[in-house]
């Protein structure tokens, strides 16, 4: 296996996609926030706290970052495998091998995640929809674009359709994901239970939204966005800016504005299952791409860059920043660590995800000084190219 030069992968690196997943790393940890402290799975946010500002945050959260930085994730996630398989053409190396290794190790550190750490873990999903995408990663840059957009339009109007319809026979009670007792237990094992218990909510949590109905889902959803990614991967969009510079102003003007649009109809009308749905499914990436394409556009003007540059430092170590999150905010939260699951406000909540990334954000800019890779990345590195690549930076 060639050995991997580190300053020449330092300077391939494309600055406004870590960037991206710098912010996109925020984005995810004020909506997780949620379910770190609460049993958001079972409960109305709306009801569930009745302070001004709880509802104010809920819905700022709702509007800007739910449902808009997963699927960012997702689309960065796919231009990032076509970026590796191009470099792994360039220096001869068998691409399929290197992704493979690079999707197992993903699966099996979701698998701790979900199961010992956090139940709302989304590495499992990509690494399995990864091997998926390997498949596909053939088509054009094009094809892939169309075949994802597609793969997801379609079958999603059909499904808000299918929502529309069924909430005409059926009372809205019986559409409701909301449960009571459900919550009750959830409060009582998190911040009373014992570790084994603990990990057997976990679990239950987590089946509750990855089961085999969400698996088919996430093939409409999560899938189509890793092949969106890929294509404009290929396509080049981000290197040749100044060539797509047009294209790419005219998608984030309309995708910002509809996607907002779309997002504020439960605010606007009544609230039900459909329009959830609707707001998530088809507001949230609209919002995501509108978002990459702003940060795009920043990081070509100096100023703007250089003030976005501390998010790079995050998305340089997304993977070890992602799991940090959660080992801090289950300490704080779990009975194995200060307890406090159940007891704090959404607001109270949304200032802690702010403070914690804040921290997050000046370590990850203090690490980066002295290494290439983050703790997890570098682990990951090793594993994908089985070697051991340079970790800190001015060694002799």
């Amino acid at each position: 296996m060639p050995e991997v030069n580190n300053a020449n992968l330092n300077q391939e690196r494309i600055l406004s996609l870590d960037i991206m997943r710098g912010f996109a790393i925020l984005g995810i940890f004020l909506v997780n926030m949620i379910s770190f402290h609460s049993p958001f799975l079972y409960i109305d946010p709306m009801k569930w706290w009745n302070d001004t500002l709880s509802k104010a945050a809920y819905s700022f959260i709702d509007i800007f970052a739910q449902a808009s930085f997963y699927p960012l994730f997702s689309m960065l996630f796919g231009y990032g495998l076509v970026i590796l398989m191009e470099r792994s053409q360039r220096k001869q190396v068998n691409f399929y091998m290197i992704a493979i290794r690079r999707l197992f190790l993903l699966l099996l550190i979701g698998m701790i995640h979900a199961f010992f750490i956090w139940h709302g873990d989304i590495l499992i999903n990509y690494g399995v929809l990864g091997f998926i995408l390997l498949l596909l990663l053939k088509l054009s840059g094009k094809g892939l674009m169309i075949t994802g957009l597609l793969l997801y339009v379609i079958p999603n109007i059909f499904l808000t359709l299918l929502l529309a319809i069924g909430m005409l026979f059926a009372p809205e009670e019986e559409w409701s994901p909301y449960d009571e007792q459900s919550a009750a237990d959830s409060i009582e094992v998190y911040s009373q239970g014992s570790f084994t218990e603990i990990t057997e909510q976990r679990a239950r949590d987590w089946y509750e939204v990855n089961n085999l109905e969400f698996f088919f889902f996430s093939l409409t959803y999560i899938l189509p966005l890793f092949m969106l990614g890929a294509g404009a991967a290929k396509l080049k969009w981000l290197e040749n800016f100044e060539r797509y510079r047009k294209r790419l102003f005219f998608i984030m003007l309309v995708s910002g504005i509809t996607g907002i649009i779309i997002k504020v109809l439960p605010y606007l009308f009544d609230r039900n299952i459909a329009m959830d749905y609707i707001q998530d499914i088809f507001g949230g990436p609209l919002l995501s791409i509108a978002y990459a394409f702003i940060i795009v556009f920043l990081v070509n003007r100096k100023q703007t860059a250089l003030f976005l540059s501390p998010l790079a430092a995050v998305g340089k170590m997304s993977l070890s920043n992602y799991l940090f999150q959660s080992l801090v905010s289950t300490f704080i939260f779990y009975s194995y660590g200060l307890g406090f699951y159940g007891k704090i406000s959404l607001f109270e909540g949304t200032i802690l995800a702010l403070a914690i990334y804040v921290v997050q954000a000046s370590g990850s800019f203090i690490w980066m000084k002295h290494f290439y890779y983050g703790p997890l990345e570098w682990l990951w590195r090793s594993f994908t190219y089985l070697s051991l690549p340079k970790w800190k930076r001015f060694s002799q």
